[in-house]
């Protein structure tokens, strides 16, 4: 049985040089780096139940010293949750940022992702 993390981290695992990690990164970690977490999603249970078939929001962000090089990453991000097996869809648009005392530039974005439990 497949889990939502264990999904978007096999298909981000070799971006942004294999810095890829679930809720934070480890302190003192090189850039550019990504991280994951779930944010919600639509529940599928029903009166007979919980579904095999689970649906998870979640939200990726890409961590770097430029912005140019944190947009292009999330480009790759999008790629490789939107293709393949894993055919997430991204809700809304990426969204830009930056962390003033880090002085990093981030961008993250939502993906809807279907999976069986």
């Amino acid at each position: 049985m497949a889990s939502a993390k264990a999904i978007v981290y096999a298909a981000l695992k070799t971006l942004a040089g294999g810095r890829v990690y679930p809720s934070v990164a480890p302190a003192g970690t090189a850039r550019p780096y990504i991280v994951y977490q779930g944010v919600g999603g639509e529940d599928e249970t029903t009166l007979d139940g919980p579904d095999s078939l689970q649906n998870r929001r979640v939200q990726v962000v890409v961590w770097s010293t430029t912005a140019a090089e944190a947009d292009s990453i999330n480009q790759q991000v999008r790629a490789a949750l939107g293709g393949g097996p894993v055919n997430g869809v991204p809700i809304g648009a990426p969204v830009d940022d930056y962390e003033d005392d880090t002085k990093l530039y981030g961008t993250r974005q939502d993906f809807s992702i279907w999976y069986q439990e």
